[in-house]
């Protein structure tokens, strides 16, 4: 009966969410190793995960610092989708005193 309509609004919270669940997946994975000892067989090997788990961190940090400027462009957009469908819905449903001039 309805089309399932796929356009940017759904795209961005799909590809929010995707961000979000690849951030945690890596953050365990990395911890997971690293808590494991499976990355510091020598001292070279030691030297290169504590720099891994350094730049992780590091990387977390700033993309947890662009997180509300991601979410707020995201709200605006959603924003502006929920408007253009009232404004297609309306002009369907002929609300705009009978001349369609919307």
């Amino acid at each position: 009966m309805f089309k399932k309509r796929s356009g940017l609004v759904g795209d961005l919270v799909n590809g929010i969410g995707g961000l979000i669940i690849s951030v945690v997946l890596i953050l365990v994975v990395v911890s997971t190793l690293l808590g494991a000892n499976l990355l510091t067989a020598g001292s070279i090997e030691k030297n290169a995960s504590d720099d891994l788990l350094v730049n992780f961190t590091t990387g977390i940090t700033n993309v947890g610092n662009k997180i509300p400027t991601i979410l707020l462009i995201a709200a605006v957009v959603l924003l502006f989708g929920v408007l253009v469908f009232l404004v297609q819905r309306a002009r369907e449903m002929q609300l705009g005193g009978g001349s369609g001039s919307l």
